[in-house]
């Protein structure tokens, strides 16, 4: 996306954790997985921005106004936790675009006209296969 949105400091908190899946003996040891947590509030964003952060961030906010991220793809601390603030940048981005506005618009008269006939068409074939009566 074009705009890049600069995540405040003081808004977020990370805490390391041990990582499942593969790594061998080094995911017993080490603690790689990052969560990262963001109190939305200190972001200052519209309301309309807050709306749809909350709709696109689902059961990854809480209750008290927190996003949390856990990022365990990679098998170093520090990649992981370019990856949780690359994830929170971009969904945060994803609630600035403002959806636009859908014009509703009628059907012409030709439009409703046409459709009656391929109705009227449709009925004919279909009565069509009806019962045969033996008089």
């Amino acid at each position: 996306m074009a705009m890049s949105f600069e995540l405040p400091e003081e808004a977020l908190s990370e805490t390391f954790l041990a990582a499942s899946g593969p790594g061998g003996q080094n995911v017993n040891k080490v603690a790689t997985a990052c969560q990262l947590r963001c109190e939305v509030f200190k972001l200052g964003l519209a309301p309309d921005v807050y709306q749809r952060l909350k709709t696109l961030a689902g059961s990854r906010m809480t209750s008290a106004g927190e996003i949390v991220i856990t990022a365990r793809k990679y098998r170093m601390q520090e990649a992981n936790r370019e990856d949780a603030r690359a994830r929170l940048a971009e969904l945060i981005e994803r609630a600035h675009v403002r959806q636009a506005k859908r014009v509703r618009t009628r059907p012409s008269r030709a439009a409703k006209a046409k459709r009656v006939e391929a109705k009227r068409q449709r009925k004919a074939v279909k009565e069509g296969r009806g019962k045969v009566k033996l008089d």
